[in-house]
């Protein structure tokens, strides 16, 4: 189950980066196209995102979130904020 708060189905990406900024989230997503335009109006209204992972649609569900942890377990407080970073090549 998911958090309890976190943006339902359909929900526009500008706001689900608002939110992702108000609880501290990074965002996995598959969207390459719009996301990066949505995180350059963020950070031009001063805002910021702790970060974006795009997922890569080459590796499996597993292998993704593998990745994910992996990164997270080698990362530090902050280091992804207001950027985004792409996973991997299998």
């Amino acid at each position: 189950m998911g958090e309890l708060t976190a943006p339902s189905k359909g929900t526009l990406d500008p706001e689900i980066l608002i939110w992702c900024e108000i609880h501290n989230f990074i965002l996995a997503t598959n969207n390459r196209r719009s996301m990066p335009v949505h995180l350059t109006d963020r950070l031009e209204q001063n805002c910021h995102i702790p970060g974006i992972f795009i997922l890569n649609s080459k590796l499996s569900i597993g292998q993704n979130i593998d990745e994910l942890i992996l990164i997270y377990q080698g990362s530090f407080d902050d280091e992804y904020q207001d950027k985004i970073e792409h996973l991997r090549l299998p």
